[in-house]
């Protein structure tokens, strides 16, 4: 008799063991998609509450004021979906050497990216900075971490493809960065070579970066919101991996990196770097640099290790 009393309570606390972890397994699920949600969806900036641990944490759509330095013209494009898309485009002078089309990271817009594109038009440049989907003045209500931008870089290209410019490279920074390699495979696009800087390995790399910049764990933050971000947005968001497109680059590359990054990781870019196809590729590192702009880290560095790619 004792024995079968034991053998029940074992049973129950088995039971009761066994529903927690199923509770818990499905709160950890919504939570993961909140925050997919809230990740892929940028808002005007405001302030975040205590639920974020649970709801996920805000990106915000930076507002878009006013205009670089240098003459601009705007150009409009579309995406297959009849998203608006909105470029400046700028001119160097009569004597130009090709165009440079640039893309900026996430929470971002063009006008952020004007120091890089101002230093290639010293180079002698065309440049064109677009922004992406849901980021400055374009339309769109979502992001995808650069798994549908990938468009934008297509527009862009062949837009200036049919000026008959025949010199066209490609810099990113970050979600531009990957943009511009998966745009690269996708589309099969032939520039006469590419600038990325700082490109996250994969989408749940990048989420466990921004899980390890804000406190939370890292796991199963990443698998779980990239699971569910690509469950909402309609693709395989854990199989979303830059060295798969990278391994479709076989133009010219010049890849740059700052070794105090926290959002991307050393192991990362080396993965990425020796991805890509192409023999004529560097890797630069940048000493002290975080997840930012290298230009304004290393100016000096950032223009001799450029300026040599476009003349190489």
């Amino acid at each position: 008799m004792q024995v079968k009393k034991t053998k029940r309570r074992y049973r129950s606390v088995l039971n009761w063991a066994l529903w927690a972890l199923l509770a818990q397994f499905i709160l950890i699920n919504i939570s993961a998609s909140l925050h997919a949600y809230k990740l892929t969806h940028l808002r005007s900036p405001g302030p975040d509450t205590w639920r974020r641990l649970f709801s996920g944490v805000t990106l915000y759509r930076k507002v878009l004021t006013g205009k670089p330095s240098f003459p601009v013209s705007t150009v409009l494009l579309k995406t297959k979906n009849n998203i608006a898309v909105e470029a400046w485009y700028s001119r160097a002078d009569s004597s130009f050497k090709g165009t440079v089309i640039l893309f900026h990271g996430l929470m971002g817009h063009k006008g952020l990216i004007a120091d890089e594109a101002e230093a290639f038009r010293n180079f002698g440049y065309n440049v064109m900075m677009v922004d992406v989907r849901d980021h400055g003045n374009s339309g769109g209500r979502v992001t995808t971490m650069g798994y549908r931008e990938a468009e934008e870089v297509k527009l862009a290209y062949d837009h200036i493809l049919q000026t008959g410019e025949k010199k066209i490279f490609l810099w990113g920074a970050s979600l531009g960065a990957v943009e511009i390699i998966k745009a690269v495979s996708d589309y099969q696009l032939n520039p006469s070579g590419v600038i990325v800087e700082m490109p996250f390995l994969s989408l749940q790399s990048h989420l466990e970066g921004r899980a390890r910049m804000t406190g939370f764990p890292d796991q199963p933050f990443g698998f779980l919101t990239s699971f569910w971000i690509g469950v909402e947005q309609g693709f395989a968001g854990w199989r979303f991996r830059t060295p798969d497109y990278a391994k479709n680059v076989h133009c010219p590359v010049l890849m740059q990196y700052g070794n105090r990054d926290p959002l991307v990781l050393q192991y990362e870019t080396n993965e990425i770097y020796e991805a890509i196809s192409t023999t004529n590729k560097k890797l630069v590192t940048y000493n002290d640099a975080g997840h930012g702009s290298f230009l304004k880290h290393d100016p000096a560095t950032w223009n001799r290790e450029v300026k040599a790619f476009l003349n190489d």
